[in-house]
């Protein structure tokens, strides 16, 4: 008893692979992953029945495959990733079907009760969704309006006046790692820097980076630090499921929005206190760094000045070498530049 994993043939549907589950003499089902490894799958019933010819991807073997009510628990044989469960749902007035295992879904459903005052206290927050963003979130446990129009960059983002001022990139685990290997994510992070406030935001925790297959976590580690030098203005948050990272893209974006409309005032009000005099003087550029031991100690014997071999250098040869910078030159030796230092005879 096997579960056939092949290429979906149809080149117009958006699921790229094709399942075959041995049950009831072959339930076929089109499906966007050959696990659900990082998040659960959307599954659709095929178009046709299965191919005669298919490409094959995997071959896996089945210690149990059975039906149990609106779901389909299939359990491989083998020592990693054995249980998952083909469900029937529905969802959003509608019948669905998706692949899930254990792991999808404990992180589907976290032991997170989600707040439900307004961020910043807002009572018309209306957020703009990419009109290209497919299965955006909704924000409909949060007290917001959504618009669908063209982002330049970002998939969610607030407006003030006209002006996109603050924007959120969403990512699963498997767009952030693909996006980073391809170099896509650099252009990503050199955009959304362009603007006042971005971030981006992931739907799942940091950990799982370190379990993913055919890459190394240590090197996407890297990269996402490295990233995060480079462009600090822009965060990389990681949240532990996709209904905690719309609570964050929906309180970020509301702090975002409440910062664009006061931002103005206080920088009149700062413009104002500079023009009447009352603001605190400019700080002033900090000083070039002074001399080494080494170099103070050489220089004092090269104008005679007394000085020890070792320890600590005396304020008087100090000041003598700060007089002389601020007056340009090196002073010439003699006693009337430092009357209280004794000659060495």
């Amino acid at each position: 008893m096997e579960l056939l994993i092949a290429r979906n043939p149809n080149p117009d549907s958006s699921l790229p692979y094709l399942i075959r589950v041995p049950l009831d003499g072959g339930l076929v089902l089109a499906t966007k992953g050959t696990w659900p490894r990082t998040g659960a799958l959307y599954c659709h019933p095929a178009a046709g029945d299965w191919p005669e010819e298919p490409e094959i991807v995997e071959r896996l073997a089945l210690r149990a495959c059975a039906r149990r009510g609106a779901a389909i628990d299939v359990i491989c044989d083998r020592d990693r990733e054995q249980r998952s469960q083909i469900v029937f749902t529905r969802a959003r007035g509608r019948d669905v079907i998706f692949w899930q295992s254990p792991r999808t879904r404990k992180q589907s459903r976290p032991q997170v009760r989600l707040p439900t005052a307004r961020a910043q206290a807002l009572p018309d927050l209306e957020i703009i969704v990419d009109a290209h963003e497919r299965y955006p979130f909704r924000f409909a446990h949060q007290q917001a309006q959504t618009v669908r129009r063209g982002l330049a960059c970002g998939d969610y983002a607030v407006s003030v006046d006209g002006m996109i001022h603050c924007a959120v990139e969403r990512k699963s685990i498997v767009d952030l790692v693909s996006s980073l290997t391809s170099g896509r994510l650099r252009y990503q992070l050199a955009e959304l820097a362009a603007l006042p406030r971005a971030a981006i935001v992931v739907e799942e925790g940091y950990g799982r980076l370190f379990g993913l297959e055919h890459v190394r976590g240590a090197m996407i580690a890297d990269g996402l630090a490295e990233l995060q030098i480079r462009w600090p203005a822009v965060p990389i948050v990681f949240c532990e499921s996709r209904k905690l990272a719309e609570e964050w893209t929906y309180r970020f974006l509301a702090a975002g929005r409440q910062w664009a409309e006061q931002e103005p005032a206080v920088r009149a009000r700062i413009g104002a206190a500079n023009a009447s005099g009352t603001a605190p003087p400019p700080t002033p550029a900090p000083l070039a760094p002074g001399p080494s031991a080494t170099e103070l100690r050489a220089w004092a014997r090269a104008q005679g000045l007394p000085v020890s071999d070792r320890g600590r250098i005396g304020a008087e040869v100090r000041r003598v070498w700060e007089a002389a910078q601020v007056a340009g030159a090196e002073p010439a030796s003699g006693p009337e530049l430092a009357p209280d230092l004794e000659r060495p005879a």
